[in-house]
């Protein structure tokens, strides 16, 4: 039956992922590219809701969580929403209208070809972001969202734990974000230029929001106001909050001084890593996973990504990649069967197979996610072309993408 208590909470909970995107991502990763490009970077989050949006309508969510295809798929039996109504689906949820657990699955979908784009900031041609990132979220997201949460779903089955997206999210965008950094390659300029952030206010309001948002990804995940919702929501804070510490405490230890970046970098990378263990950690697992992802992301992005020097413009692969990787790993070793009888116990309380499934999970996903990002890329680049020219980036993509300009100095 309805539950009004649980409609209200993820009614809230939808706008609150909604808002991580636009704007929330927006002024994340608007704030760290340069003044040149500040309006293409937010444009393109802005624009992946509208996209997104109608996409997961017509056929997207019917792909994602309608009715199983070789554990592979959803048939398209509930395109254009066909027989998506306001009564409960069992599947999903029962408390809650079908079409509600719909709009919310949606800002999942809505984020996460959002992810990828920090890769390729400064560099992609807006037309050819359009066209990837409908294909990748038609053909990686859903059929790996299919997998791990839809009934059905090979990897559902096999007993994969993700309670709010570490390996549907994360991990599918992280390593396709690294496809993309390397396809594209280096911005013009890059490793003898400063390209420091234009406006670091911009990024840690981003950051703050993203903060604020990700409540409605991970509590928001128990689909109703329970208290699974409140356990997720106390880890959710707690892991962010350990891997800012974390992450700033590194920074002194080894540059002299923390940063504000530093302290928002660390939270999300913490955001990130909690994700899809909220639901099945206790308060102390959390702050382990915030301290773990912490130190091996603040590793990929400060020293392996300059040791291997590939441009991955806004460490979306050094964040979401490695962080989500590593979250979904944990959730193998915390997991425990007291806080959601759902799930399973982790390595650490006497079920070393869930740590295995988990990996599994990972390796599959990744694979999955490298290898139709590649061809999607390929085919783009040989149809219309990947990359603006050399003087439209020297110019900025604000002014040669979209015939605006951020800052105006006025006579």
């Amino acid at each position: 039956m309805i539950n009004s208590g649980d409609v209200a909470w993820v009614l809230m909970s939808t706008a609150l992922v909604m808002m991580m995107t636009a704007p929330g991502l927006a002024f994340f990763y608007g704030g760290l590219v340069r003044r040149k490009n500040v309006l293409a970077t937010m444009m393109q989050s802005f624009f992946v809701l509208c996209l997104i949006s109608i996409q997961w309508i017509l056929c997207g969510y019917s792909l994602s969580f309608g009715p199983d295809i070789g554990h592979f798929i959803g048939s398209l039996s509930w395109a254009g929403l066909k027989g998506v109504g306001m009564a409960p689906n069992p599947d999903y949820a029962s408390t809650i209208p079908h079409l509600l657990f719909m709009v919310y699955q949606m800002m999942f979908a809505v984020i996460t070809p959002g992810l990828i784009t920090g890769a390729f900031a400064e560099r992609m041609k807006f037309s050819a972001y359009v066209i990837f990132t409908l294909l990748w979220a038609t053909l990686v997201y859903d059929p790996v969202c299919h997998w791990v949460w839809g009934a059905g779903g090979w990897l559902k089955n096999m007993g994969a734990l993700d309670f709010a997206g570490g390996t549907v999210v994360h991990v599918s965008s992280g390593i396709s974000a690294l496809v993309c950094a390397l396809m594209l390659g280096k911005r013009r300029g890059y490793g003898r230029e400063p390209m420091p952030p234009h406006n670091l206010p911009l990024t840690i309001l981003g950051a703050s929001l993203l903060w604020f948002g990700w409540f409605g990804f991970n509590a928001g995940s128990a689909l109703g106001a329970n208290e699974l919702a409140v356990s997720a929501f106390i880890a959710t804070n707690t892991a962010a909050a350990a891997a800012a510490l974390m992450w700033m405490a590194i920074e002194w230890k080894f540059t002299g001084k923390p940063t504000i970046l530093g302290g928002a970098t660390g939270a999300v990378a913490g955001l990130v890593a909690i994700t899809p263990a909220a639901g099945f950690v206790s308060p102390l697992s959390s702050i382990l996973i915030g301290i773990a992802v912490a130190i091996v992301c603040y590793t990929a992005v400060a020293v392996i990504k300059l040791k291997l020097a590939y441009d991955d413009s806004l460490d979306a692969f050094g964040v979401h990649g490695v962080g989500g990787t590593l979250g979904a790993l944990l959730t193998g070793l915390f997991a425990q069967k007291v806080i959601n009888s759902a799930g399973n116990n982790g390595l650490f309380f006497g079920n070393p197979h869930q740590f295995i499934v988990q990996a599994i999970g990972v390796v599959a996903t990744m694979a999955y996610s490298i290898v139709i990002t590649f061809i999607l890329l390929k085919m783009i680049d040989a149809v219309i072309g990947l990359r603006v020219a050399d003087e439209e980036e020297t110019v900025g993509l604000d002014i040669t993408q979209h015939e605006e300009s951020a800052y105006t100095l006025l006579d």
